[in-house]
């Protein structure tokens, strides 16, 4: 196969008509140039081009290779350009991949400030209901970063990047939304809106239910996270739930689990972050977990324990 360093001095005596120019262009010495002239030539099997006394001439073959030689160094160029931007941060292709309820809450106003801020890269985003899904996204190399509920593989770079609250979600009238926070024990038995076995909220909030001996009702499933709280708020009963499911004008009750329940949230990546994605881990830590304002009024303003009596996730 010819080398890129042959194609290149194709194009170079193309551009200047002579091998001495060539030479000095590629900052080569004339030996050098022709030499990989008649590498290219014993490649081609033919002659690419004459030597003339007043410089060289390309041959019809020349004129149909350096066509393609020119699009191949210039294509040589551009992977070093997006390699080192990528190296520097500043340019290549991120691909991320985050918990179905994460996209708004946690990423949408860091990408939209990628977006204005970094042009020059591009940034491709995968959604999941299930953490397994997503670390195999990150295990097989098809995104860079998944966010998400800090995993305990030990095989991953995990960089803690914000904390989440779990909640109940209810009808404003529902009598679990009498005071300002609710325990655990409080759910014996309640008509509960659950997800679907094939959200991964699923499974954890069985084994936190089992943990505590509690047995809500389940009424029915959803495998659409931010959609619980709004049946539950609907009147189908109450819903337990990520902070960040919660939407916006909520249009029901909201409180927080007395001791406090909060689940850590990750950047999870195969090794050690490289630049452009360390860059972008940064901005989610800065930005953190953003709830709305009518919710977090909601929620209790008191301090109590963080240690929740179930598994954490």
């Amino acid at each position: 196969m010819a080398s890129l360093r042959a194609l290149e001095c194709l194009v170079a005596v193309a551009d200047s008509g002579s091998i001495t120019q060539a030479a000095l262009l590629l900052h080569s010495s004339q030996p050098a140039v022709s030499h990989q002239l008649a590498s290219l030539e014993r490649e081609t099997r033919t002659v690419l081009l004459h030597r003339e006394s007043r410089g060289v001439r390309l041959t019809p073959a020349g004129r149909a290779a350096v066509a393609d030689a020119r699009r191949a160094v210039e294509a040589a160029a551009s992977a070093v350009r997006s390699a080192r931007a990528a190296g520097e941060a500043a340019g290549g292709v991120l691909r991320l991949a985050c918990a179905q309820s994460l996209t708004v809450p946690l990423l949408a106003a860091v990408i939209r400030r990628w977006h204005r801020r970094h042009p020059e890269v591009a940034i491709t985003l995968r959604e999941s209901t299930a953490m397994d899904e997503a670390l195999g996204l990150v295990d097989s190399d098809e995104v860079d970063v998944a966010v998400l509920t800090a995993p305990s593989a030990d095989h991953f770079t995990v960089t803690a990047i914000a904390e989440e609250e779990i909640v109940l979600a209810a009808p404003t009238d529902h009598p679990l939304t009498e005071q300002p926070t609710v325990r655990l024990e409080d759910l014996e038995g309640v008509p509960l809106v659950h997800f679907a076995p094939d959200n991964g909220l699923s499974a954890w909030l069985d084994q936190s239910f089992a943990h505590a001996g509690v047995h809500p009702e389940t009424v029915m499933r959803t495998s659409v996270t931010a959609a619980a709280p709004q049946l539950a708020a609907a009147g189908l009963g109450v819903a337990v739930c990520p902070v960040s499911a919660v939407s916006p004008g909520f249009p029901g009750a909201v409180r927080s689990f007395s001791p406090r329940w909060v689940r850590q949230l990750a950047a999870v990546t195969s090794a050690e972050p490289d630049p452009l994605a360390a860059r972008f881990i940064g901005d989610l830590r800065n930005h953190g977990m953003r709830v709305p304002r009518g919710v977090q009024t909601q929620l209790a303003q008191d301090d109590p324990s963080t240690e929740p009596p179930r598994p954490s996730s």
